[in-house]
This record gives C-alpha cells, structure tokens and sequence, in this order.
C-alpha cells in the first residue's frame, strides 16, 4: 500500500473499517440543563455544537428541561439511577445533592482542579461542600435594584454612585414615598410574579440578613431557632410588610413587565433581566446597590452550576466537556445571553458589561466588597427554602411575622434532627 495512502486510511474509522478493523468508538455524553425556548438554550446549544466540531472521540447529547419541572426530573432520576452524565443544578442544591451521593467530587479530575485558582470566590465557596469541589459554575448571580432615571429624577431621588454611598433604610423609604406622591402607581417591583419558589429565599434572605439575621445558624447548622425566627428576621419581614401596606409594592402582581411600563419605578431583581430590561429603557435605565436596609447591606450570590453524577459511565469524558464549558469563550456566550457575572476571572476581565465602565460594575463591586452571600451550605437546605417560601407567603398575605417564622424555624429543626444533624459520610 501506497505510505501516504496507508497513514490517511489508519488515521480515520472509515480507513479501519476497509482495512476489516473496527472503527473507534464514540463516548457519549449527556448533558441536563434547565433551559427552555430563549437565549440561554440557544447558547448552551452552541456550545454543545462547538464541542462536538472539536471533538470526534466524544459526542455531547443536549437535552434542554423547563426550569419548573427540573428539580423534580432531577429527582426522579436519581432514584431511578438514571441520571445523565453531566448536569446543572442550582447552587445551594450542591451540598444535598453531594450528601446524598447524587454527584461526585471533581477534585480528582486535572482540568477541572486547575480551575480553582480561576472561580470567583463566591463559586468556589458554593461549588464545595466536606472540603471537596463538587460542582463549577460559569457565572455568578447579581441582586440589586434597577432604576428608572427619568421617574427618579421626576421625584428627585438621588442615585447612589455606588456601593459606598448606598442607600440607608430611610433614604429608601423615603424614594418610595416620593415617586408614589409623584404618581407613580406601586414604585417598587419585587418580581412576586415569580411565584412561591426559590426566589424567595434568593430575593428575600438577603433582607434578613441586613438586619442580622439568616435562615439557618451557620454555626455549625444544626439550628434555625433565633436566626429564622430571631429579631433580625422579624424586623425584616415587618419591614416588607410595611411596603405593602403603604402601597409601595404590590405583592399580588401577575405582570413582569411593570417596571418596563413605568408602573413602577424601581425593580428589586437580579441580572438576568438586564437584556429585556435595556432594550426597554435604553440610556434610562441605571443599576443601584443594594440598600442597607439594616446595619449592613446583604445580596444574594451563587447560581446554577454544574456537576458530574454518580450515575455516569463516562466521568472522564463529563470532565472534558465541563472543562469545555467552563472555557472563557463559552463562560461569555452563556453570560452574553443571560446578563450574568462571569464565573472566572479571567472571563470577568474580557466582559464588556462587568469591566470598570461597564453598566453591570455594580455587582462586581457588590461582590469584591464582601456584600454577595451564598444560601446555606447545608444537605438541609431544600427543606430550609421551603419553609421559608411558606412563612414569607403567609407574611405578606397579612399573617404575624413571628408567629410564622417560629413555624418554619421548627420545621427547619425537625428536618435536621429527622437527619442525625446532616453527619457527614
């Protein structure tokens, strides 16, 4: 056989399979994400794509799941055994999830380790549970308040300059009063239309914590009793109630669009509305810091990440597809689609929006001055959300602070005492 003839006929399955040897074998990965119809699927979609054109041994199988069900086809998996190769799971879901064995540690694989050194501390402080990396996240989560300049100049409202001179409890209520008296209909928009989920928890914990308190004692969480339940928390939650209650807010909204419409003036949200958001208002629209509401200004960090499930075949293959999507070109197709902090720093440096001048610094300041908190890192933490998610649903439907936060406090303590505390295995 002609040399040149011989080395192109063994350098491909075709050649091999002329020759009567078998062609080489292709691992398939499978990859769960919670993304419906919009840009963030279509991001993921081409990441998968741009693996898959680079990679002939390995063949990356998407399938795209709605956030509402996710959770729950996550979990009827994992009891079945079936759960794909690669996954991504919202971020306080890592320390459940690595309890019960549903993910492996990624220590031990080179390219995802050497990432470390790479994360946004917030990610890196998510991302593990034991002392052992679990999970990684392209991106990080911000939570502050959106503005309308034009209704806040109406009302002549001051916007902070940034983080150093945010607004204190009484300047906030304070804009509230004065872009209600100045016509604007409920001035503040704190996405209820979410619904009774997670967002409550991510949106709401952070209102506690300003005033000292939290959802679980994270002094060893073995203990909701006086950090759900305690001073902080109850001032919080009178404090929204307050809000309603003089109008501020309209806790029965159905609609997501009332801050685009100029039904309201302010949105308390996170930056995956920055896209829609900015369309709608152009040069009008400014991000604000996070209020100190109590003695301190709290927001919410962490978001979805990935990890590798027990129930994979091909771990090594799962790793090389992470260490893929956690590159720097895909970190920003993701953020670009969905407005979200990189996850690294080196993918922060070349992002647009988040540099020194970019229109999301807010978040990136939020985050460097230590104001960003993750959610509980404990396995206890679905049930800590939920509890929370029913007291706040009652509170603003009219019901005593105390007295529904002491029942999601036990609750909370019965769960963990249910658990032997949660031992670590």
């Amino acid at each position: 056989m002609i040399p040149r003839l011989r080395n192109v006929l063994l350098r491909a399955p075709l050649g091999l399979a002329l020759l009567g040897l078998p062609a080489l074998a292709q691992t398939t990965v499978t990859l769960w994400v919670h993304a419906g119809p919009g840009p963030e699927a279509q991001a993921y979609a081409a990441s998968v794509a741009a693996f898959n054109q680079k990679n002939k041994d390995i063949k990356v199988d998407l399938v795209k799941l709605p956030e509402g069900s996710y959770s729950d086809q996550v979990n009827a998996a994992a009891v079945a055994h079936k759960l794909p190769d690669l996954l991504d799971f919202d971020g306080p879901n890592v320390y459940n999830y690595a309890w019960t064995k549903r993910i492996v540690p990624l220590d031990g694989y080179p390219e995802l380790a050497a990432l470390k050194g790479e994360l946004l501390p917030s990610l890196l402080h998510q991302g593990t549970y034991n002392g052992k990396l679990y999970s990684l996240g392209q991106f990080d989560s911000g939570l502050a308040i959106w503005g309308s300049r034009k209704l806040l100049a109406q009302a002549k409202v001051r916007i902070p300059a940034g983080v150093q001179d945010a607004w204190s409890r009484a300047e906030f209520e304070a804009a509230l009063k004065a872009l209600k008296a100045n016509g604007v209909q409920t001035p503040l928009d704190m996405k209820f239309n979410y619904g009774i989920g997670e967002w409550i928890s991510f949106g709401f914990s952070p209102l506690i914590q300003s005033f000292g308190g939290d959802l679980i004692d994270r002094n060893g969480f073995r203990t909701a009793q006086g950090a759900i339940n305690g001073p902080g928390a109850v001032n919080a939650m009178t404090m929204l109630q307050g809000w309603i209650k003089a109008g501020y807010v309209n806790p029965a909204n159905k609609d997501d669009a009332c801050f685009v419409k100029g039904v309201c003036a302010l949105s308390y949200v996170g930056h995956w509305v920055y896209q829609d958001y900015k369309k709608a208002l152009g040069a009008d629209l400014v991000l604000i810091p996070m209020p100190k509401f109590g003695s301190r200004a709290v927001t919410g960090a962490g978001s979805w990440n990935f990890g590798i499930s027990a129930d994979s075949r091909n771990p090594q293959a799962a790793a090389k597809v992470l260490a893929h999507l956690m590159s720097t070109p895909e970190i920003l197709r993701v953020c670009q689609a969905n407005g979200a902090m990189p996850g690294t720093l080196k993918a922060l440096a070349e992002s647009k929006e988040y540099g020194p001048k970019g229109e999301l610094q807010v978040y990136v300041q939020q985050a460097k001055a230590g104001i960003s908190k993750v959610r509980p890192e404990t396995p206890a933490y679905p049930v800590i959300t939920t509890a929370f998610a029913e007291a706040v649903e009652n509170i603003l439907a009219g019901a005593e602070p105390k007295k529904e936060l002491d029942r999601a406090a036990s609750k909370i303590d019965q769960n963990i005492e249910d658990n032997q505390g949660y031992p670590v295995h």
